[in-house]
């Protein structure tokens, strides 16, 4: 997810300006927006994307196990509800059962969001022509950002949920990637690349909406909100909005999952991968519930996960500011 800009409430919260006339223009590295520069913005991206899905791991492995469960045959899916799905993970396998595949996620989460957050930054910039409060450079900077993190992150996302699912054929990231390659070839590694950003699209855009919404509700709340309840506010607006995406975007991520677990552990293969084709077979063989399977631990894991995403990045930029020199930033 990336940092966006418009008129806050509250002076403590007031937009970041991306453009300063008083000072002499110099390079993106030099002298980007918002007083940071451009490996700041890079490092703050990493560190709140690597807490975010690391501490929330568990609840993702709840969510790929139950969207990618699978009938016998033609029948359809049996329903495994988010206590079933934890119960039969810690009597199987323990509680390290949860955690399985977390070293692709760390491996991923780091350099997908340090790209996310600079390109955010970089297109933003080039877009928005002077102009801090240009919505559509905002949204026309979010989807390049949403396109070069997902060509980063999908292959480790693939390996991931592999990793997750219930008794994998693999050993660990390295012989999964290397299975991969050999069995399927690199295009496995991408086979959800097109739904993942279709799938990111409209997330980010019900993500950022409702952020901000909520954002300037819980400013006029109280107008004069001290220092430490900054982040309170930004994770209070995040979770509600993560928790909202979440959910109007769990179909294709049901059709991701599917995706990028075909053939592995009784997962069907599909023939082709368009998102129609996908859809249209979960439905013949689970009915429209069946493009719902994981809303709730997906819910669950989104809602907590922008909180802390949003609460880091906003504290990790902080701490750049004040180590420039600019603390009332």
């Amino acid at each position: 997810m990336a940092a966006t800009t418009t008129t806050d409430a509250s002076p403590k919260f007031r937009a970041p300006t991306d453009f300063h006339p008083e000072i002499p223009k110099l390079s993106v590295s030099e002298n980007p927006h918002d007083g940071l520069r451009f490996w700041q913005f890079m490092v703050a991206g990493s560190i709140a994307g690597s807490i975010e899905h690391m501490a929330m791991f568990p609840v993702d492995t709840l969510k790929t196990r139950m969207q990618a469960l699978v009938g016998s045959g033609s029948y359809p899916v049996p329903n495994v509800n988010v206590r079933q799905a934890c119960k039969s993970i810690m009597k199987n396998e323990g509680a390290a059962g949860f955690y399985r595949g977390i070293g692709a996620m760390g491996l991923g989460a780091g350099p997908a969001h340090a790209v996310y957050f600079s390109v955010y930054e970089l297109c933003k910039q080039f877009f928005s022509r002077g102009d801090p409060n240009n919505s559509v450079a905002h949204a026309a900077s979010g989807v390049c950002a949403t396109v070069a993190s997902d060509a980063v992150f999908t292959p480790m996302d693939v390996v991931k949920q592999r990793l997750q699912l219930k008794s994998s054929p693999y050993k660990g990231v390295v012989d999964c990637v290397r299975r991969i390659l050999v069995e399927e070839g690199m295009g496995a590694f991408y086979a959800s690349y097109k739904t993942t950003v279709i799938m990111n699209a409209p997330f980010t855009a019900v993500h950022f909406a409702t952020y901000e919404a909520a954002k300037r509700g819980l400013m006029e709340v109280s107008l004069d909100i001290a220092d430490d309840e900054r982040l309170v506010v930004h994770a209070t607006a995040g979770a509600g909005a993560g928790a909202l995406a979440a959910i109007v975007t769990t179909p294709l991520d049901v059709v991701k999952t599917q995706l990028q677990c075909q053939g592995v552990c009784g997962c069907d293969r599909f023939s082709s991968s368009s998102i129609g084709n996908v859809v249209k077979i979960i439905v013949k063989k689970d009915g429209y519930h069946g493009l719902m399977r994981g809303w709730i631990p997906r819910m669950l894991f989104h809602a907590p996960a922008a909180a802390i995403c949003w609460s880091t990045y906003e504290a990790s930029k902080d701490f750049f500011h004040r180590l420039n020199g600019n603390p009332d930033n």
